[in-house]
């Protein structure tokens, strides 16, 4: 034990309990354990849970959408508690941890043969400034290197300022992101007949990932997959 951690002992930012030596991430080894991974079996285009039934959660995506994957729902102390610590707390350093575990999603083959990059959905000029970085970004850069292809942080723009989704219902999610983003025009060469991959922190009913979906599809790519941290429960989902 070194002198620092003698007198200032690492803490896990989610459930505040002292580390182990051991223990080299920021989150804990027994919030890993509790993480409300989503269960099986699951829908092999969006990777939603599909609990013996026909997936519902495939009408919120467009055609032009291959695939989709989380790694665990955004709901309880844990799930929400570890995306809170990237998202607003300002732990930007758990951002590999979180990719680490979104690279090891099981994919259907021709994603994983066909993905070109992944792009992280931009944040506004206004909110990269109070939170001071786009952990969106942290997670694409970190995921970017697990899977050996490119980032292009720079190929999707948001061209105006939204209102945090959180407290909007489905109908004016879709109405606060319409029109939103764009494809970067100096990008438009890297995109043309590709399948990319976007990168967001958490989905809920998909509208601003879809948003940029439409944006990248307009702007040359083929195809887009998406993949997050966490996916948030519907009233119907079984945690």
């Amino acid at each position: 034990m070194t002198a620092l951690e003698l007198f200032l002992p690492r803490a896990c930012p989610v459930c505040d309990r002292l580390l182990d030596r051991r223990e080299t991430g920021l989150v804990c080894g027994a919030c890993w354990a509790r993480l409300p991974l989503l269960p099986a079996p699951r829908c092999d285009r969006c990777g939603h849970p599909t609990y013996g039934h026909a997936c519902r959660w495939c009408e919120l995506l467009p055609p032009y959408v291959r695939a989709a994957r989380s790694v665990c729902w955004a709901a309880g102390d844990v799930g929400l508690g570890i995306v809170h610590t990237l998202k607003y707390l300002g732990w930007h350093a758990v951002a590999p941890e979180l990719a680490l575990r979104m690279s090891r999603a099981s994919w259907p083959i021709d994603v994983i043969e066909e993905r070109r990059a992944v792009i992280p959905v931009p944040l506004s000029a206004k909110r990269r400034r109070e939170r001071g970085y786009n952990q969106s970004e942290l997670l694409a850069r970190a995921l970017a290197g697990h899977w050996r292809v490119p980032l292009l942080v720079d190929a999707l723009e948001r061209v105006r300022y939204t209102e945090t989704q959180t407290r909007l219902t489905p109908g004016e999610r879709l109405r606060n992101v319409s029109g939103a983003f764009r494809a970067s025009p100096s990008a438009r060469n890297v995109l043309r007949g590709g399948h990319v991959v976007l990168v967001d922190d958490v989905v809920t009913t998909a509208a601003t990932l879809n948003a940029c979906a439409a944006a990248l599809c307009d702007g040359g790519a083929r195809i887009v997959s998406f993949v997050t941290f966490g996916r948030a429960p519907a009233i119907t989902d079984r945690i």
